[in-house]
């Protein structure tokens, strides 16, 4: 898919793209994801872009939107505060600030993801031992792709991906559950070349 094509097709009225991924970027690569943030700023004119505000992919990616224009960048975080300091726009939205009694497929969906299934249940009832932040991370990249009653769900996925063991930890949920809900995605494989055809 080009550039052009993935304009055409998925820069609507509507349209939220997730621009995520690993925490561990390549150094040759970190400027890139920078580069693709900004070239999405200026070439869309309709899309929303939605991050979980992760270190790395999610931050670099974050970053080149915001270079553009920061009102264009939506983050769900997985508490109040988190990575505050790195916080590139104002629409952020803490994953208390969500009702998740009232989320039951945001709840069965984070329970897919079999390394932290048995954790979401301690979660929701408030228990806050070691395994805390791990629930809260998986609950907010699934909302970050199926959204919530006051969330439009997204429609599209961009991630940076570790290629040698793909669809890993949290990139691997967020991947796993847009194709779960059908919202077509791509990797590097694929932007990186809309990159060197700038």
């Amino acid at each position: 898919m080009t550039l052009k094509d993935f304009l055409s097709h998925h820069d609507n009225k509507d349209s939220i793209i997730i621009l995520a991924g690993k925490r561990k970027v390549a150094k040759e690569d970190e400027e890139k994801l920078v580069q693709l943030g900004r070239l999405l700023a200026m070439q869309t004119k309709n899309a929303l872009f939605r991050s979980g505000n992760a270190d790395g992919a999610d931050y670099l990616f974050s970053s080149g939107i915001a270079d553009i224009d920061k009102s264009l960048l939506q983050v769900i975080t997985p508490w109040a505060g988190h990575r505050r300091k790195y916080e590139l726009t104002d629409d952020v939205i803490p994953l208390e600030s969500i009702d998740l009694s009232r989320e039951p497929e945001v709840i069965m969906q984070s329970k897919l993801h079999t390394r932290t299934a048995g954790l979401i249940d301690p979660f929701l009832k408030g228990e806050k031992g070691s395994n805390y932040m791990a629930a809260a991370y998986i609950i907010r990249d699934t909302v970050m792709v199926i959204g919530s009653e006051e969330l439009a769900p997204a429609t599209y996925g961009i991630f940076y991906d570790d290629l040698n063991q793909p669809e890993q930890g949290g990139t691997g949920h967020t991947l796993k559950t847009c194709r779960r809900n059908n919202l077509p995605v791509i990797d590097q494989r694929t932007w990186m070349e809309w990159l060197d055809a700038q």
